[in-house]
């Protein structure tokens, strides 16, 4: 009786083992479906996709995604209803009952692949949210901001155009005065001469910038030089330094946690805290664009 006990016991131990390898293989597969599928959604992703697993923030998102996945996958898919008259059972319906995975197994996975699809799907679909939540979202909770004024608020992009005329972009007022309820911003530029300084003043003022508060004259700064833009932003420490030279990006790469480098051309990223955007407004304009 020892001696059937013991066999028995031995004969279960290596199905034991393979029904354990068996669902670390599902467990396996289910992670390398759900990374593929959140690599579809990584640009709307505040973080880069690590496919390695080597991430925290990574394996937190796959996390939370497989326990979203599993709350939908528990309830249990709509039956089909039954015919009400069944036939009688022929060969191939009784091969086809001896071997139950062969038919079933196929069509139970495309229908839990479809379902965590649709899961995955319900959890990054765009949400609608307020210009305040997409500034504050995209600025990580910065507290202080440095801007250039060329290319970036202004429509002209060198010194030399500033002294015949000044004209403040009408589509990046709504986004810059957001950015200063939130932050300090100090907006700065390389000026030839004193007239241009005043010029500038006056079109941000008649542009409206001055008049809610948040934003003051006394924090325009101008320089003669681009060396001097550079001394100002080091100076300062912001969170975030927005500027249109990829120059004076490189060099600040190094001392500023996070910057925006505005061009109309896509630029490669020189930095992992380097972003880049055709103008501040489209940057803020949605979480699907980085």
């Amino acid at each position: 009786m020892a001696s059937e006990s013991a066999a028995a016991a031995s004969a279960s131990s290596p199905a034991a083992a393979r029904a354990g390898a068996g669902k670390d293989d599902e467990l396996a597969d289910l992670v390398r479906r759900i990374v593929d599928v959140l690599s579809r959604y990584s640009d709307r992703l505040p973080f880069d996709l690590d496919r390695q697993l080597r991430s925290l923030t990574t394996l937190a998102a796959i996390a939370i995604t497989i326990v979203f996945a599993w709350k939908l996958l528990r309830a249990p898919p709509e039956q089909p209803r039954r015919p009400r008259r069944r036939d009688a059972p022929s060969s191939s319906n009784t091969s086809s009952r001896s071997q139950p995975g062969a038919l079933v197994g196929t069509d139970a996975c495309s229908s839990v692949d479809s379902r965590a699809h649709e899961a995955i799907n319900q959890l990054f679909q765009p949400v609608n949210l307020t210009l305040e939540q997409l500034v504050r979202h995209k600025l990580s909770e910065g507290r202080r901001v440095t801007c250039r004024l060329l290319g970036v608020i202004l429509e002209e992009t060198t010194p030399e155009e500033l002294q015949n005329h000044v004209t403040v972009r009408p589509s990046v007022l709504e986004v810059l005065l957001e950015i200063a309820k939130i932050c300090d911003v100090y907006l700065m530029e390389h000026v030839l001469d004193d007239e241009s300084e005043e010029k500038v003043l006056s079109a941000l003022s008649e542009a409206g910038l001055f008049t809610s508060g948040s934003l003051v004259r006394e924090k325009v700064l101008f320089c003669s030089t681009e060396i001097g833009r550079t001394s100002f932003v080091r100076q300062l420490e912001p969170d975030w330094h927005i500027d249109s030279s990829p120059e004076i990006v490189h060099q600040l790469s190094r001392f500023i946690k996070y910057q925006l480098h505005i061009s109309p051309q896509q630029t490669e990223r020189v930095s992992p805290n380097v972003f880049s955007s055709a103008s501040l407004e489209q940057f803020f304009g949605g979480l699907d664009q980085r």
